[in-house]
């Protein structure tokens, strides 16, 4: 005889709603969340927690892992303790929660009302994590903000600009979107507390006095570089050694494959998973190094345009970003064949692979892979990398309204090019002559210092020095609102 199932009690939701909501019996968040250090982004990120005017929901998105959780816990507990609004008026909710299936955000908001004890919805702040379990949350969400003007609404959610289509799409005007990317190596050093190896001081550049940083242990420096590049993309790894020891199994099975074998099947109807998955494990043993459709179509059998969908969908996930080409004299290609692709953050390459040590070939690859991965956080910037037959240059910043370069970055995992900067420079030196640059900049193991060649200022910096300086700047610049 079949028992007959009842449908989950609203006692139980409510609840669970309490659970998860423990301030409002303590007026604090929990210990473990507490007792983490805010990323350098929260000073970003909070104001707009705060924000009355314009009245828009604030959509905090970012590939898995990187703390956006943690930093909704952290605006609850600046809440908390600025008392700006009664204890009970701030709520969390996670939609990943079974307990919540199909329901409405309307009703979830309705039923956190019920669970609180205040049922008039005006002053609310209501955390809702994990929105893109939700079918639709984008046209949910737009129904909230304009049926309750006087409620804050914040969201996260894992898939970014899969997230960021939606909202710009059916949110304009109502949502404002915050983008949490992987570690910096500045929030690195930050949340390690290791500032001390740190030396703030400035320069004389490119005709102006500007901040600069160096160090007072490179070696030390350069371990913890070493250590960013394997592990250092994710709070959660940083601080554990348990973790960092399988770094494989945590990248891997919590980001990786969570976003290739569910995220972004759901999102865009693939079907072979697998061919997916490959294609990705692909970029990433070639990470840094150019490559074509043409090429990576031989080499994997898929066909160019599934391959150019792929890489979309990855790029959408923040797993990747590709770079494209310009040629000697800096001219775009009116149809871009050859590209680069890096990836978000170095340390993806560990969890496929294995850590490397600064001595492995591919090494290098992520030197500049994590150089990169500190210039895509600058929203309106755009990298570009110079190729033509005889040479190449690593990184040149272009001026869009005249197309001309404005600087270049030589990127190297060495000390050759201080030391005998005519021969290993030739490319750089080359295209600087060309294109009028007058100045350029060249990265190393740990030689720092100015050199004139061929009338041309290289100032040589090492490459982990480089990194932190390109992530401070990214981050001040955001303050500084130039992104």
């Amino acid at each position: 005889m079949s028992i007959k199932l009842k449908p989950i009690s609203n006692e139980l939701k409510l609840n669970r709603i309490r659970y998860e909501n423990p301030w409002w019996v303590d007026n604090e968040i929990e210990t473990q969340y507490k007792t983490m250090k805010s990323r350098l982004y929260f000073d970003l990120f909070y104001p707009l927690v705060e924000e009355k005017e314009p009245r828009r929901a604030v959509v905090l998105m970012g590939p898995r892992r990187v703390g956006k959780t943690v930093m909704m816990y952290h605006a609850i507990s600046k809440l908390l303790t600025k008392n700006i609004v009664d204890r009970s008026r701030i709520c969390f909710i996670n939609i990943e929660n079974p307990l919540y299936f199909g329901m409405a955000l309307e009703e979830l908001f309705a039923l956190a009302r019920s669970a609180s004890g205040f049922d008039n919805p005006d002053g609310y702040y209501v955390f809702f994590d994990e929105i893109q379990y939700l079918t639709n949350w984008e046209i949910h969400l737009k129904v909230l903000v304009d049926s309750y003007p006087n409620t804050k609404f914040i969201v996260s959610g894992s898939a970014a600009a899969a997230l960021k289509l939606k909202s710009s799409e059916s949110g304009a005007g109502r949502f404002t979107d915050f983008l949490l990317p992987p570690l910096t190596f500045h929030e690195y050093i930050h949340l390690k507390e290791l500032n001390h190896l740190i030396v703030k001081t400035k320069i004389v550049w490119r005709g102006k006095t500007s901040e600069w940083f160096t160090t007072n242990n490179i070696q030390e420096l350069n371990k913890h570089f070493i250590d960013y590049i394997n592990y250092g993309g994710y709070p959660e790894v940083i601080f554990s050694e348990k973790i960092q020891s399988n770094v494989g199994r945590y990248i891997k099975s919590d980001i990786i494959d969570k976003v290739l074998l569910r995220d972004l099947p759901s999102l865009y109807g693939i079907a072979n998973v697998q061919e997916l998955n490959t294609f990705f494990t692909t970029l990433v043993y070639y990470c840094g190094n150019e490559l074509s459709l043409e090429s990576l179509s031989t080499t994997s059998g898929v066909n160019k345009l599934t391959l150019k969908k792929y890489l979309e969908y990855l790029e959408a996930a923040f797993l990747i970003k590709s770079v494209s080409k310009i040629d000697d004299c800096a001219k775009k290609f009116k149809r871009q064949t050859n590209y680069k692709v890096y990836l978000t953050n170095p340390s993806l390459r560990s969890a496929l692979f294995s850590p490397l040590v600064a001595t492995d070939d591919a090494f290098p690859h992520m030197v500049e892979t994590a150089i990169f991965a500190q210039w895509i956080h600058r929203i309106y910037f755009t990298p570009w990398y110079a190729r033509w037959k005889d040479g190449e240059v690593d990184l040149v910043a272009l001026d869009e309204k005249r197309l001309k370069p404005i600087w270049a970055v030589e990127i190297k995992w060495s000390n050759r090019a201080i030391e005998n900067p005519y021969d290993e420079l030739k490319a750089l030196l080359y295209f600087c002559g060309k294109n009028g640059l007058k100045n350029a900049i060249v990265t190393t193991i740990d030689k720092e210092g100015v050199k004139l060649v061929n009338d041309i200022e290289i100032m040589f910096v090492p490459s982990s020095v480089y990194t932190y300086i390109v992530g401070y700047n990214s981050i001040e610049n955001k303050k500084a609102g130039l992104f």
